[in-house]
């Protein structure tokens, strides 16, 4: 998969260290951009273990960007598999209760409010179909098998030193900036100095990989995305489907002595989970973990950044912590653009840890207090028993577990809600935010957030306008002609600075309503940056501002930080 023996092997604008789905997503939104880069992982780019399955709707929205949504959306997992979540002792023990949700052929909930919907896509599949589009892009040189051994900067640019790892040989590869998406562990962070700030150890867990011929046929608790397991000590772990038929990935939660033991007995605990020893399985790998709750003091210095696992480390409950790091990506990717091509100021590199930094905090914290509802402090004596005894214990935790845990797996707001409050690259409209809640979502296009959905009369969704440039958006009936003369002082403006830049009219009634003013300045990353009933600024300065040569006093950002859940 590499791809070797051109002239940009060793040397181009952006190198990238680490080739997972955030890598993999940057390389693909700069491509998108026409900037080169270079992919280097000490890996063999094969996938063994899938880690994370859901791609939330705003990354499926990028995935449209970059071309990959239908290979997505066609990865494999049944499109008719309801996404239940089954509170239960075994699968073949007691049923506690049952969260029901709909298969994705049945996916209604975001079709008002993006052109996109979640997909189950496990990184068996999601990693390879990034890859394959990745490979296909001139821009992107591939280099699996090469682990970075160190780097030094300066004003010029990025010297790293790697090594290919089957042959042996060291070289360097020069660039113009660096992007560190090298996981949880980053190299690329410790060779910085950025240090991880947070809760190193929520829980300690063990990843039991194991495969188990059409196992729904071997259980009786129906089809689920996860199954939590529930004993007299609480719940003790979870059984999360992975191609929902032969491949599961069973997490035992507990103490370090249980999990991390020389003695662990991962057979014991699958039983446990199936409720059952005669259902065949094979265990095809153990592996421990800590849950933690973690961000980086800084999001990059100098030349190098950090994107992904590398910047925040997220509990997996709600499955935010890959979706954020494309979210990195993508608010990286167009900066780099703008800086590299000349349009943009170097302070829009800055403003990159001050807009993703706080959605990181935020969403860290989401997950540590998702996981904590996982486990309500209530009594579980008898949970496991036949009778009324247990039939009265089960009750007690139905209502409890059930509605407690519903924010991980309804999460709208999470994924399209996030906004860069108090971004210097926005000029705002005085307007007061919204509440930032994690489950529901109402649309806003208020500066700062992401552009809400609408559909187009030829079928495409206003999403689909934006990405390459910046888009003024005139909205409603004669917006264009009123403001005919202000618009081409900002495409005067724009064209100054030699900013990419588009004027679309939309002479749409609902639009002009869900924006609430007649002109919307969109970046190319699809969030407002200005809007108004008139264009009464002075052009020069709004895209001074919005490309970051005039950028505003950086506001303190919104306290995104969520108490955990005692």
């Amino acid at each position: 998969m590499n791809k070797l023996g051109t002239e940009r092997a060793s040397q181009a604008p952006v190198l990238i260290v680490g080739a997972g789905p955030v890598g993999l997503g940057l390389a693909l939104e700069l491509a998108y951009r026409n900037i080169h880069s270079i992919l280097v992982d000490q890996g063999d780019g094969v996938v063994r273990y899938s880690k994370m399955g859901h791609v939330s709707v705003r990354s499926m929205e990028h995935c449209r960007r970059w071309g990959v949504a239908e290979a997505v959306h066609n990865c494999g997992f049944p499109r008719d598999y309801p996404l239940n979540q089954v509170f239960c002792t075994s699968l073949n023990g007691q049923h506690i209760g049952t969260l029901e949700y709909p298969s994705i052929a049945q996916e209604r909930t975001t079709h008002d409010v993006s052109p996109e919907h979640k997909q189950r896509c496990p990184q068996l599949w999601f990693d390879p179909i990034l890859a394959k589009a990745a490979a296909a892009r001139p821009e992107i040189v591939q280099r699996y098998r090469t682990k970075l051994r160190g780097f030094e900067q300066d004003g010029s640019g990025v010297r790293a030193q790697v090594e290919d790892l089957e042959s042996g040989q060291i070289e360097t590869i020069t660039a113009e900036y660096m992007v560190g998406c090298d996981g949880s562990g980053s190299t690329v962070r410790q060779g910085l100095g950025i240090e991880l700030e947070g809760d190193a150890v929520l829980s300690y867990s063990v990843g039991i990989y194991f495969t188990a011929p059409d196992l729904i046929k071997h259980h009786r608790m129906g089809p689920g995305s996860r199954y939590w397991l529930v004993g007299e000590e609480g719940t003790w772990g979870n059984l999360t489907v992975v191609d929902a038929k032969d491949i599961w990935r069973l997490t035992v939660i507990g103490g370090q002595q249980r999990v991390e033991a020389k003695d662990f007995d991962a057979h014991y605990w699958l039983q446990r989970c199936l409720g059952s020893k005669d259902i065949p399985y094979h265990i095809d790998a153990v592996l421990p973990w800590r849950r933690s709750r973690l961000l980086a003091n800084r999001y990059g210095k100098g030349r190098v950044f950090l994107a992904g696992d590398a910047s925040h480390v997220n509990a997996p409950n709600g499955g935010y912590g890959m979706n954020t790091g494309l979210g990195d990506a993508v608010d990286l990717g167009w900066k780099l653009q703008a800086v590299l091509e000349g349009w943009g100021a170097e302070q829009l590199l800055s403003a990159y840890e001050s807009e993703r930094r706080p959605v990181g905090q935020r969403n860290v914290d989401a997950a540590a207090v998702n996981f904590s509802l996982t486990r309500p402090k209530l009594s579980y004596a008898h949970v496991e028993e036949e009778g009324s005894r247990g039939e009265a214990a089960r009750a007690m935790l139905r209502r409890d577990m059930l509605d407690g845990t519903r924010q991980e797996w309804e999460t709208l707001g999470v994924h399209l809600g996030y906004r860069y409050e108090g971004s210097p690259l926005i000029w705002s409209d005085g307007t007061a935010a919204p509440p930032d809640d994690l489950s529901e979502y109402v649309p806003c296009a208020r500066p700062g957030h992401r552009a809400p959905h609408i559909g187009l009369g030829d079928g495409r969704s206003i999403l689909d306008l934006f990405g390459k440039a910046f888009v003024m958006l005139c909205l409603g009936d004669g917006a264009a002609p009123a403001g005919e003369t202000a618009l081409a002082g900002v495409q005067a403006a724009a064209a100054e600075l030699k900013m990419p830049f588009e004027i679309q009219v939309v002479p749409d009634r609902a639009a002009h309503v869900l924006y609430e003013r007649r002109f919307v300045l969109v970046r190319p990353d699809g969030h407002v940056a200005w809007r108004g009933d008139a264009i009464d600024i002075d052009p020069h300065a709004l895209m001074r501002t919005v490309a970051g040569w005039d950028a505003q006093t950086l506001l303190e950002p919104a306290d995104h930080n969520l108490a955990l859940s005692k």
